[in-house]
């Protein structure tokens, strides 16, 4: 038994709803009977809350909650172009809310194609589970951790992992809260990517992480291709379409939900789901103010 967690605020209100109707796609009727929800917000109001919770019932999850958090208030956004500090409340799950022994929790900019829950079975009581980035997979191999590879030469080269999945018993969740913690406090100077970093130096440090296979935290890397070559040159797949990927991560400013993000193959594949999500939408009588796609 296990509870999908996700962090939104106003700004990924339509996005959330499509990783709502994406994780129904990717579970049994049965399973989603099961499985619980779980949203966190700073700024959703009761009504768009509501949508939520009407949402998640239509499409088949029987457990569904929302709470409103703040950051911890260590929380550091050395990048805030296009990220809000809603990105630090992937922290403050608890046990008590999540009601679950697991909790797997999925940023909003991703399109879940199949099940995610496999990783559970090798989860250790004390590990977190992630997938190594791609654009930056070891420590001191990109903008991440400014400083960190030379103030602790050992570190250098050790894995460093994307955020955007993860997954972890829910007894744990209090210690990943004080460990990400100590390190907004302790090393800040160290953080580029924001809550990202923080969560890497506790890794590094005192924390115990399940590497995941890459196939979990695909990126979408068609529209990095349609601006430059720096993706091939960093990356070591082939850029093409990785179709058994269960879940694709678009990483970056440029979202798919923007009328004016370059139209890639999966960019295509997550608005023909978008559309889908806004019809359920429309059905319980909503209308939220989204792109015109096309």
């Amino acid at each position: 038994m296990y509870a999908f967690g996700l962090c939104l605020d106003q700004r990924y209100l339509v996005p959330g709803m499509a990783a709502i109707t994406a994780l129904a796609d990717s579970l049994t009727p049965r399973a989603r009977r099961d499985v619980a929800l779980r949203v966190l917000t700073l700024d959703l109001t009761p009504p768009e809350a509501e949508l939520l919770s009407h949402l998640a019932r239509r499409v088949g999850f029987r457990s569904f909650d929302l709470a409103h958090r703040s950051p911890l208030r260590t929380a550091r956004m050395a990048d805030s172009s296009y990220i809000s500090v809603a990105t630090y409340l992937r922290f403050e799950f608890t046990a008590a809310f999540v009601r679950r022994p697991y909790l797997i929790y999925l940023d909003a900019d991703t399109l879940v194609r199949g099940d995610l829950s496999a990783p559970l079975n090798d989860l250790c009581l004390g590990d977190v589970g992630a997938v190594r980035d791609e654009f930056g997979p070891s420590v001191g191999d990109s903008h991440a951790l400014p400083g960190t590879a030379e103030r602790w030469p050992h570190l250098k080269g050790r894995p460093y992992y994307n955020a955007g999945l993860l997954w972890a018993h829910a007894a744990d969740l209090p210690r990943v809260r004080r460990g990400v913690g100590h390190a907004l406090v302790r090393m800040r100077q160290h953080i580029h990517h924001n809550d990202q970093d923080a969560l890497n130096l506790w890794l590094l440090h005192a924390g115990h992480v399940r590497s995941v296979g890459p196939g979990y935290n695909r990126f979408e890397l068609g529209r990095f291709l349609e601006r430059g070559n720096w993706a091939r040159r960093v990356v070591a797949r082939s850029p093409l379409p990785d179709t058994s990927a269960p879940l694709i991560h678009f990483v970056g400013p440029e979202k798919p939900w923007q009328a004016d993000c370059p139209r890639t193959e999966e960019v295509q594949e997550y608005r023909t789901h978008l559309r889908r999500t806004m019809r359920h939408v429309r059905a319980l009588g909503f209308a939220p103010e989204q792109p015109e796609l096309r």
